[in-house]
């Protein structure tokens, strides 16, 4: 039952507030996230407080970055400049955040430069700079969480749901893409469209041959961990997929979701109460409600522009591919047409479908009523007709491994099995 919440109204106003505060008057750019994991020579994974790891990585950038980002104990954990930011995920994963881009060629040149620089220190040492979805050596449980008190609160709150909150944490890496709205409406049907092309963008960017040490179990690997990491807080939000589905309803369901992190006089500190209990006699704050919505890890997420999640790690040309691929699709108005019609009727069921058949089957698999590959085919037509000749270019790295219904994934496998035979 819901506690009695005086202040509530007023918090849906200001989430609400925030999300309609990203409404842009024309929407263009792309943001692109890309988490790289780093691993010894040998195989042993690098963590935070090895004498050469992420921490001391962070030391010899710094100059080159206009601030640092310190934890609450001080600890160096990501640095700041205009337009990117370098940031660790919780088992010291390197994340370069960039943008927003016009440009595609201008991200690509950041992202291969930013990797060449990382390179540069990291070789000397044996450490090797990778991008797959998952680690590629070692056990989740086994990876080193860096000292940060938020990520120890999550580890304990998920750990304790099941096994795939800490394989979340400390073995998965994903590219993120970012796109802008011009309206609430073109929010929320951006939003609904994005969350009917999860499952195949999960399917197209499967770069997680390795789960666990061992190779893995099924396809797109990294949807599982998502999938079963909390259901409270991570898949589809409940709801988004129905028309009637508003920014309001958003803003109830991050109220009515446990913080696991409390801001209590500026520390962090571990809870089980719900955003609604927390600000039941209080006024959310922007900082509150920024704080809020970091806590939640859907397929989509929304802040004052669109994540797009659920894409594997990739080497960069792949990551560029599918940055053109998502603004191919999302910022030309025909192609929003197109996957109007495409996924018209679409339920969060039916995506839940989806995801199970392609995790079985891969590109045999059935979307919607369709094969798989067929969707996947549509969607890269649809994209490279919405692109400029020069974005198109980029496309083809994706748009080839769809056309050859393989995926990343599978190439690294068919690796592993010949170094296996030799």
């Amino acid at each position: 039952m819901r506690t009695r919440q005086p202040k509530r109204r007023e918090n849906v106003d200001a989430i609400v507030g925030y999300f309609e505060g990203g409404v842009k008057d024309e929407a263009k750019a792309i943001g692109i996230e890309l988490e790289h994991t780093l691993v010894k020579d040998d195989g042993d994974p690098v963590s935070y407080s090895d004498d050469f790891g992420q921490r001391r990585l962070l030391e010899l950038l710094s100059s080159e970055y206009d601030s640092e980002i310190r934890s609450s104990a001080g600890n160096l954990i990501g640095l700041l400049r205009k337009g990117a930011s370098i940031t660790l995920e919780p088992a010291a994963q390197v994340e370069l955040s960039a943008g927003p881009y016009h440009s595609l060629q201008d991200a690509r040149r950041e992202f291969l430069a930013f990797e060449k620089r990382l390179e540069e220190e990291l070789d000397p040492h044996g450490i090797q700079l990778l991008t797959p979805g998952y680690h590629p050596t070692r056990r989740a449980v086994d990876l080193q969480l860096i000292p940060k008190r938020r990520y120890e609160f999550m580890n304990r709150y998920l750990g304790a749901i099941s096994m795939f909150g800490i394989c979340m944490m400390r073995g998965s890496a994903a590219t993120q893409v970012s796109i802008d709205y011009t309206s609430v409406d073109d929010c929320l049907r951006k939003m609904r469209l994005a969350c009917a092309c999860v499952p195949v963008l999960s399917l197209i960017c499967d770069n997680t041959p390795v789960f666990e040490g061992d190779v893995r179990p099924h396809q797109l690997m990294r949807t599982e961990v998502w999938e079963k990491c909390d259901p409270d807080r991570c898949m589809i939000v409940p709801g988004m997929m129905d028309p009637g589905f508003t920014l309001e309803d958003y803003a109830e369901y991050v109220l009515d979701t446990p913080a696991i992190v409390e801001m209590v006089d500026g520390r962090e500190e571990f809870t089980d109460r719900t955003f609604g209990e927390i600000f039941a006699d209080a006024a959310m704050t922007r900082d509150d409600v920024e704080h809020a919505l970091s806590m939640f890890f859907n397929d989509v997420r929304l802040k004052t522009y669109i994540e797009i999640r659920p894409a594997d790690a990739m080497p960069v040309e792949c990551a560029i591919a599918y940055a053109a691929l998502i603004k191919g699709l999302f910022y030309d108005k025909t192609s929003l047409d197109a996957m109007d019609d495409l996924f018209r009727g679409v339920r969060e069921a039916d995506v839940a479908a989806a995801k199970a058949s392609l995790m079985a089957d891969g590109y045999a698999g059935k979307v919607y009523g369709h094969a798989a590959s067929v969707v996947a085919d549509e969607l890269v037509s649809i994209a490279r007709a919405g692109l400029s000749d020069s974005d198109a270019a980029l496309l083809e790295p994706i748009a080839e491994l769809v056309a050859n219904r393989v995926t990343l994934a599978d190439i690294a496998l068919e690796d592993i099995e010949q170094r296996e035979e030799r």
